[in-house]
């Protein structure tokens, strides 16, 4: 059974999803499994993170089909703390849904599309088999443009309309680009693809294929000029929502470029040229989008979209620092922006809006709170040793190595916009005097919700607070950790002798 551990993460949210749906009216019933549900499904991420860090790479071949024929499923140790940091955002969203959700959308089947989203997302990380990300992307489109609609309001269904159109777009352009890979090499295993595109003599071809499949994943991961679906979507579902989107829906965009860039396609000068111009005018156009907003949430968005770029430099980069600084800040973000949509959440409890212009006060009435707010929102500056600090660093100093100079002055860039933005969101929203906005303090909704709804609101924001304290104050295990991950993206050989020969063991 051992040998089945890496899809068990698949096999509990595909089983929480279907319970789920009998408790449909019984929102209590469904918070207490999703809850339950989540904690086990981060134990088993845990195990198998350590599984695959002391055995090397994991698979499963479906059915018992030898690979290159059959569906794979493999968790190296990319894959695996992926899965790990899905579980880690699935508790706390899981929990954080619980007290801020009303009830007549959880009875609109929230929690089973939830739990079928991380099945996406889950399933996405731990395919080996191209055509089977885009199964589980479809999935991922899904479902989160049910949990986008949910609630049927005017914005909601705007929002849905926009990030819909630009994901389908995505998904008509990775399906042509599948079908032409599968023209030219006959395979669809990501492991037999990394020797067949190898040995295709019409290397043009090749490199278009690789620029569709950029500008596929690229749609996905919100970058420039594609990101524009994102600000105008993430603001308008409940806080909860906008969370497990924020963290993980444009990290799975990010994973499946560096996935298919490191094994599949070899970069050439060309395609990491246009990557580096992808992550220069991510980074600027988020950064410039985050200044001129108002709203908690499109601020937030917008960072979002920033710093998917300080990512796409690493990859575009393509040296073992570089990578590995990737890797670590992108997992930092999955936390840090999880946490902060979370945060935007229970300021809206507390104050009634998101406009920063209309806030104010937040520290002198909710002082501990609004300590706690720090950390996410500190984090994601990079301010040291806090956790968004040392990927920058190794992206740095990959780019001095590289004398990608340019590159160096956008992540500074980015950097001090973020610090400006944050300093700015902080003034106006905690430190601001409230006296001529009497109807916002201590707006009455928060103090209505129960006790246990209130911890149900906090908690997880202590818990993913607790993670990126860790991730900063422990920084040498995570850079451990993704310098293993760089390692073994970049002499993928392991990865390929795994899948092709486990059927032969």
């Amino acid at each position: 059974m051992i040998e089945q551990l890496l899809i068990y993460p698949l096999l509990l949210q595909m089983a929480l999803a279907i319970i789920l749906m009998f408790a449909w009216n019984n929102t209590s019933t469904q918070k207490f499994i999703s809850i339950s549900g989540s904690t086990l499904n981060l134990a088993l991420a845990v195990y198998l993170l350590m599984y695959v860090w002391q055995n090397g790479t994991q698979t499963v071949q479906a059915g018992n089909w030898e690979a290159p024929f059959g569906i794979t499923f493999v968790a190296d140790t990319f894959s695996a703390t992926l899965v790990l940091l899905t579980a880690i955002a699935g508790l706390a969203v899981s929990s954080f849904s619980s007290g801020s959700v009303i009830p007549p959308r959880l009875k609109f089947g929230y929690f089973p599309i939830f739990h079928f989203l991380l099945l996406g997302l889950n399933g996405a990380f731990l395919t080996g088999d191209i055509f089977n990300l885009y199964v589980w992307f479809e999935i991922i489109i899904i479902t989160s443009f049910v949990l986008l609609t949910i609630g049927g309001e005017k914005a909601q269904l705007e929002g849905a309309v926009k990030y819909f159109t630009l994901n389908i777009l995505a998904s008509v352009i990775f399906l042509t680009a599948i079908a032409v890979l599968y023209g030219l090499t006959g395979s669809l295993n990501m492991a037999d693809l990394a020797a067949q595109v190898a040995a295709v003599e019409n290397r043009t071809l090749v490199q278009v294929n690789a620029l569709l499949f950029l500008v596929g994943f690229g749609i996905k991961a919100a970058v420039f000029p594609l990101y524009f679906w994102l600000p105008a979507s993430y603001h308008t579902p409940p806080s909860a929502v906008s969370s497990i989107f924020g963290g993980l829906l444009t990290k799975v965009g990010v994973y499946a470029l560096i996935r298919v860039f490191t094994l599949i396609f070899e970069l050439d000068n060309l395609l990491e040229n246009v990557l580096l111009v992808i992550a220069v005018l991510t980074l600027f156009s988020g950064a410039i989008g985050a200044i001129v907003q108002n709203n908690i949430r499109k601020i937030f968005s917008y960072l979002v979209i920033c710093h998917i770029g300080y990512m796409i430099a690493g990859l575009g980069m393509m040296t073992e620092v570089a990578i590995a600084g990737a890797v670590f800040y992108l997992i930092h973000d999955i936390i840090v922006k999880t946490n902060l949509f979370m945060v935007s959440g229970v300021i809206y409890k507390l104050k009634a809006n998101h406009n920063i212009k209309k806030l104010g006060d937040i520290y002198a009435d909710f002082p501990k709170m609004s300590l706690l707010f720090v950390i996410p929102l500190f984090s994601l500056v990079g301010i040291p040793p806090l956790s968004g600090f040392w990927p920058k660093l190794s992206l740095i100093g990959a780019g001095w190595d590289t004398e990608n100079y340019v590159v160096i002055g956008s992540i500074l860039f980015a950097s001090f916009v973020t610090l400006f933005v944050i300093v700015k969101l902080w003034g106006e929203v905690f430190w601001k005097n409230g006296e001529k906005l009497p109807e916002l303090r201590n707006f009455p909704y928060f103090k209505t919700l129960t006790s246990v709804q209130k911890v149900q609101m906090v908690a997880p924001i202590v818990f993913l607070g607790l993670v990126s304290l860790y991730i900063g104050f422990a920084a040498e295990n995570i850079q451990q950790l993704a310098s293993r991950i760089a390692f073994e993206l970049l002499d993928n050989q392991e990865y390929i002798d795994a899948v092709l020969n486990s059927a032969k063991k």
